[in-house]
């Protein structure tokens, strides 16, 4: 049996990691859910499988990748804790990718149908999943508006500047951050080859707005993440002159 408080709701706008707290704290309360510890490399759910529960991201982060016929693998999204992993497939009943994680972290597995009953006796928690939703959306618009617009160097600089924002909004430092993806994952997630994912990142280290750690190349320092966007509009200034 549940407890039947309910956790107020914040009348000033809170920030992303009071949202994310408020959202676990409403999914922990009115519905019953399977924790799950996962490592690098464990599946979530596959592309396919009947789409029986969301999960929520307690720790950790997570990738969803598409695979095509002849079974190349495209890396579609990143998720950080509190998103949502599994809304692709509520349309057809069937999840459209895999979901994998990047490293250790925890799961949490809410039923679908019991998570329904859950928001309609509380108009909070749907008010959460439907913010999930909205936030996943923009991120896929951000996303492929870089994809489409940036030259190289520009959309690595903009990656990363979106992770180290990311892990900001949850909390987490971001001088020092690390990497979860190798750099041939991070140019299929780009739409760019390897090299030009390494070049691109030699750019920005000599330009000094990050550097490599002495433990490994992905281990990165970010000075200064506002270094990261004004290299981006540098990059476009060009371009916007032409325009003019």
């Amino acid at each position: 049996m549940h407890n039947t408080t309910t956790p107020p709701i914040p009348t000033a706008a809170p920030c992303l990691s009071e949202r994310i707290g408020h959202t676990l704290a409403l999914l922990e309360e009115r519905v019953p859910i399977t924790r799950r510890l996962v490592r690098c490399g464990d599946t979530v759910y596959q592309a396919g499988e009947r789409m029986e529960s969301l999960h929520v991201i307690h720790s950790g982060f997570f990738k969803t990748v598409n695979l095509s016929a002849d079974g190349r693998e495209q890396v579609v999204g990143l998720h950080f804790k509190g998103d949502w992993l599994g809304f692709d497939g509520i349309a057809e009943g069937q999840f459209a990718c895999d979901a994998i994680a990047m490293d250790t972290g925890e799961v949490w597995t809410i039923r679908y149908d019991a998570l329904l009953a859950a928001c309609a006796r509380t108009p909070a928690l749907l008010a959460s999943m439907h913010a999930a939703m909205s936030r996943e959306i923009g991120r896929d618009r951000e996303s492929m508006l870089a994809l489409c617009t940036l030259p190289a160097d520009a959309r690595v600089a903009d990656f990363l500047r979106n992770w180290a924002v990311s892990m900001e909004q949850r909390g987490l430092r971001t001088d020092q951050i690390t990497l979860r993806m190798t750099r041939a994952e991070i140019g299929n997630y780009l739409g760019m080859k390897l090299e030009t994912v390494s070049r691109a990142l030699s750019r920005l280290e000599r330009d000094k707005v990050i550097g490599f750690s002495e433990k490994g190349r992905r281990d990165l320092h970010i000075p200064d993440v506002r270094a990261l966007g004004a290299f981006v509009a540098r990059s476009l200034a060009p371009a916007a002159l032409t325009l003019q």
